[in-house]
């Protein structure tokens, strides 16, 4: 049995401000006091002991994305702004801009998504190679610490999971053409990274596009864009700056992005003209 604090002799004070794991923990408290369970009670809802509760209450081990999981699910917090896998996900990846661990959890689950990038390839999209040179690089400025650049690098692989699950979305990845012409990693790196758009462009879910630079004014977005269409048809809209990322669910807002996207799209050439510059580019490099 686990030792219940309900006595107030045994009771630990949580500190939610003292870090984001304690904030979950402080969170699962409050809301399993709230429906009036004890730390039993809810180990056997979710499929572990009491203690196991209490230490995550009390922040003495971390959470994991399957108990986040199994916790929203018991506490009716699916897809919610407060989910548990959403506050998981910013424990993980605390060094990740606003918003963008909560996107990564809907592009797990999305049935078509669309990305628009300028400058580098998108991380659905990029080889382990090419991943590692650009967290190395933020390690190197000082942005990142080296742990953050080993998550970075990591997630990058956990996110393209989706793409060869049992039922993959169909993707939809316009590229700026500075993309694919900026030398990331050597050439070695890079020509790998090409080789990688080549393939990802035969699957049979994808569409890959390169927005040309003779489109000019006519290119429809100025910063990177992320369209999720998830199964109940509903799209979200994830777009981020150097400094913020935002999430947004709002039709009213979502929906000029969307169409924007489209008008992008027609202005983009083909992916058969896209995979023949690339490949043309990959005849250039050393």
């Amino acid at each position: 049995m686990a030792q219940e604090e309900g006595t107030l002799v045994n009771r630990k004070e949580l500190n939610p401000e003292a870090s984001a794991q304690a904030a979950f923990g402080a969170r699962l408290r409050r809301l399993r006091e709230g429906r009036g369970w004890t730390q039993d009670r809810l180990g056997v809802l979710v499929g572990c002991t009491g203690r196991h509760i209490s230490a995550i209450e009390t922040g003495r081990k971390s959470p994991t994305l399957p108990f986040s999981r199994r916790v929203d699910a018991t506490l009716g917090t699916v897809d919610t702004a407060d989910s548990f896998e959403r506050e998981w996900r910013e424990i993980k990846h605390g060094n990740l801009l606003e918003g963008f661990p909560e996107y990564v959890g809907f592009e797990g689950r999305a049935v078509e998504i669309r990305v628009f990038e300028i400058g580098i390839i998108p991380g659905l999209l990029q080889t382990p190679q090419y991943a590692r040179v650009l967290a190395e690089a933020a390690l190197r400025r000082g942005a990142i610490t080296s742990e953050q650049a080993d998550e970075r690098a990591s997630l990058v692989a956990d996110r393209q999971g989706v793409l060869v699950r049992p039922r993959p979305p169909m993707v939809f990845v316009t590229l700026d053409e500075s993309c694919i012409r900026r030398l990331v990693g050597g050439p070695a790196v890079m020509d790998a990274q090409l080789a990688h758009l080549v393939e990802f462009a035969a699957l049979p879910n994808t569409l890959l596009q390169v927005a040309p630079y003779e489109i000019g004014e006519r290119r429809t977005f100025n910063l990177p864009v992320n369209l999720l269409t998830l199964a109940d048809r509903s799209v979200l809209c994830y777009a981020e700056s150097q400094a913020q990322g935002h999430l947004d669910r709002e039709t009213a807002s979502v929906v000029p992005m969307l169409t924007a996207y489209h008008q992008l799209q027609g202005e983009a050439m083909s992916q058969a003209a896209s995979v023949a510059m690339i490949s043309e580019l990959r005849k250039g490099i050393p």
